[in-house]
């Protein structure tokens, strides 16, 4: 039986070591048109969305671009602005975590669980 899958993130500053509240994460799908907007949301207290980008139910495999946008979290003074992260996404595989740690000069990313 195929696990359902769904997609969380969450944002950590590591040049502060805490969680990122109110940057901006936006979702898009590729499809044959174009990237299409999935979704938005806003981080938290916790640097997480209150809700996942997406569900089991609303859940289409295929590939994704996240942006994040962080800029406005250095308030200028870093390098970066808008982090794009792509991924592709399959039924059956689970929940997708994709963290993004940042500082204002770099970033890494992963799966996490």
């Amino acid at each position: 039986m195929a696990k359902p899958s769904a997609l969380t993130t969450h944002v950590l500053d590591t040049a502060a070591g805490l969680p990122v509240q109110g940057v901006k994460v936006e979702l898009w799908r590729l499809e044959a048109s174009g990237l299409v907007k999935v979704t938005e949301r806003l981080t938290n207290a916790d640097g997480r969305t209150d809700s996942p980008l997406l569900t089991p139910d609303d859940f289409v495999a295929g590939s994704y671009e996240l942006r994040f946008h962080i800029g406005a979290h250095f308030g200028g003074a870093g390098f970066l602005d808008v982090v794009p992260i792509a991924v592709k996404l399959q039924v059956g595989q689970g929940h997708y975590h994709v963290p993004l740690l940042c500082s204002p000069w770099s970033y890494a990313t992963y799966r996490g669980s």
